[in-house]
């Protein structure tokens, strides 16, 4: 076979160096309808508020998982004015933990800032989450929205900790009721839902080394080692692959708790969790970043005939049918 000339990359060595945290996001909106409508503004939000609120050096890898193509024209275009360092475009969705196997391989920096594309982050977040990796020894995850109802799952190894002599708690109901509102909210829960996940529950906040933090952390939004996730997602997935589009994310937390890997939460709220729709509290955040976003418009509760109408059971087990039907064909 013929050759012309020499490869001129030989004998070269790189003069590129990754950054120590690679934020990564994984994006998923399959169309813009139902659930979904708002998505491409919530993503776009979380993608903005990345690149105008982090100060510390990092690389961005953005994971589309089989979304629409307006979805991918928005993600190529941030790839090719150079917002986006690295840019991953599944033609399929092949289910979040494979996702995030996936990612957690290829980042190239040695702390993964991950999250899913509904988290807006504010500003000095990732600091505030790297000095607690920083200071707190074998730390496993470190997120930024404090949820009372985590202390009690995959929490063990940190209440270990914070039972140490070396180590000042803080007991009670200590969260800021206006943070468990914004959960309600954003999550779709309702005050009785709520309530009911953390009777019991009482906060701790622990401080080591003159810094603080909450005890509890999530899987939607974290920063983590990256070996630790290789580690966990090694042994979820020992042939690779799982067949599940959804799912085994509390299992990945219990793992870690398992391992020993202490899950905190930063002492300041550092980022907010969006739902499917920006509210107007999200909204004015966001332009105090400079940065300018319409929230949904979720409308007031019509009293018009067609509200009526969808109260009658036998209509409204029409029309939820036909919703169905119509999301199972944008699904295939």
């Amino acid at each position: 076979m013929p050759r012309i000339g020499m490869n001129p990359s030989r004998g070269v060595s790189l003069d590129f160096e990754p950054a120590r945290t690679t934020v990564a996001v994984l994006v998923y909106a399959p169309h813009n309808a139902g659930y979904f409508e708002n998505r491409m503004d919530v993503t776009k939000m979380t993608i903005q508020s990345i690149l105008a609120n982090t100060e510390e050096p990092f690389d961005l890898l953005v994971f589309d998982n089989g979304s629409s193509p307006e979805m991918v024209e928005y993600l190529q275009a941030l790839y090719d004015n150079g917002s986006i360092d690295y840019l991953h475009l599944s033609k399929s969705n092949i289910g979040k933990l494979n996702a995030l196997n996936m990612i957690f391989n290829m980042a190239p920096g040695e702390i993964v800032a991950y999250c899913d594309d509904d988290v807006f982050h504010l500003p000095g977040w990732l600091g505030k989450h790297l000095e607690i990796i920083d200071t707190f020894p074998n730390v496993g995850a470190v997120t930024g929205f404090y949820i009372r109802e985590r202390v009690a799952l995959s929490s063990e190894s940190t209440l270990a900790f914070a039972n140490q002599p070396d180590v000042e708690t803080e007991r009670g109901l200590l969260m800021p009721r206006k943070w468990e509102e914004e959960y309600m909210v954003n999550s779709g829960r309702t005050l009785e839902r709520y309530e009911s996940e953390v009777a019991g529950i009482e906060d701790v906040i622990v401080k080591y080394r003159g810094l603080e933090a909450w005890v509890s952390a999530h899987h939607f939004q974290m920063v983590t080692p990256k070996k630790v996730m290789q580690e966990i997602l090694s042994e979820m997935l020992p042939e690779g692959w799982t067949d599940r589009v959804m799912g085994r994310m509390i299992e990945m937390d219990d793992l870690m708790d398992a391992k020993g890997y202490l899950r905190f939460c930063t002492r300041e709220q550092t980022i907010r969790l969006m739902g499917n729709a920006i509210s107007e509290e999200v909204a004015q955040i966001a332009q105090k970043s400079g940065l300018t976003v319409n929230p949904a418009n979720t409308g007031k509760k019509s009293r018009g005939l067609m509200n009526r109408l969808a109260q009658v059971k036998w209509i409204r087990y029409i029309l939820q049918g036909t919703v169905n039907r119509i999301y199972r064909w944008l699904n295939n």
